[in-house]
């Protein structure tokens, strides 16, 4: 095992039945990274990572985490992590302090010490205030944050978070994204799941695109841009309004999609496409103001790779 690779994931696979949940898939997390793992819903994500955290036992392959065997060296490992599930909860007739110091409790922290973490990971997740309210009066992102500060309790060196985002109103979602940040930059090794773009861009240093099962991409955020850098797209800024159907029909276009005052435009072939599209114009005697050919986003490379998957 590499010195700079904590995790190490060979040929792991999940069945149920006859569905192949995750399917043979091998990767690598490194030490002080924040790893995405990013796919639609009903891609494997949640499966991984709860075999992962040793909540579900492989069907095949092997898991490493400092060197270790998971499943062998179970109690060792868990020591270690922290973990926020999707699908789980605070204890709701307890407030959010006792939440805290309870789980610290549970892994053997000492009482003065448990008072002063979570005093200190109330404040950081700005829950002070509320610290004396049952957990069940709290908002959902209230919950979210006080689950991650249960899984920071015991000062893990590896947090996993699942969709640790999802469905959050925008302040809980912008204190959890700059949390994750800051407790990475102090050392800790984050594996997120996602299939939000935004966030896996905003915050991943590397990202595995899975989908059905399967790892059909890894790499960062600005190389998955490159790669697919022959998928580009079209910004047009036309003089008045355009038919979208009538340009999809072109030659080298594969989708258009109307912004505001602009149009943009995926293509297959940008020198065939912006032949058509000047040759469109003139013949509409529209006048084109601006076009520009940006980069990808990172969501339109997914999309891509995620199809591209698909077809094969």
């Amino acid at each position: 095992m590499s010195q700079q690779n904590i995790i190490e994931v060979q040929n792991l696979s999940k069945h149920f039945d006859l569905v192949k949940a995750v399917d043979d898939i091998t990767f690598s997390v490194k030490e002080r990274e924040i790893f995405g793992f990013l796919g639609p819903n009903g891609a494997g994500k949640t499966t991984t990572i709860r075999m992962l955290t040793g909540v579900l036992k492989p069907t095949a392959g092997k898991i490493f985490i400092y060197g270790k065997d998971a499943w062998k060296n179970q109690i060792a490992i868990k020591q270690i992590m922290g973990n926020v599930p999707e699908m789980s909860n605070a204890y709701m007739d307890l407030t959010g302090f006792q939440n805290l110091t309870f789980i610290g409790e549970i892994y053997g922290v000492s009482k003065s010490e448990r008072k002063k973490r979570a005093f200190e990971l109330l404040k950081k997740f700005e829950l002070f205030k509320r610290k004396d309210d049952l957990a069940k009066k709290y908002s959902k992102g209230m919950k979210q944050r006080l689950l991650l500060c249960m899984a920071l309790m015991s000062n893990p060196k590896i947090l996993f978070l699942d969709e640790p985002t999802s469905g959050l109103d925008v302040q809980s979602s912008i204190i959890i994204k700059n949390l994750i940040k800051q407790y990475n930059q102090e050392g800790m090794t984050i594996f997120l799941t996602t299939h939000n773009m935004d966030v896996a861009n905003e915050l991943c240093d590397r990202i595995a695109i899975i989908n059905k099962g399967n790892l059909i991409r890894l790499d960062t955020p600005e190389n998955l841009r490159a790669i697919e850098k022959k998928y580009q797209a079209i910004d047009l800024y036309p003089s008045e309004q355009l038919n979208i159907s009538e340009l999809e029909k072109l030659a080298g276009i594969d989708k258009v999609k109307q912004i505001k005052n602009y149009y943009h435009i995926i293509v297959d072939d940008l020198h065939e496409a912006m032949s058509q599209i000047i040759n469109y114009t003139k013949l509409k005697n529209i006048k084109i103001k601006k076009l520009n050919t940006p980069e990808p986003t990172l969501e339109e490379v997914f999309v891509k790779i995620i199809n591209r998957g698909e077809n094969n």
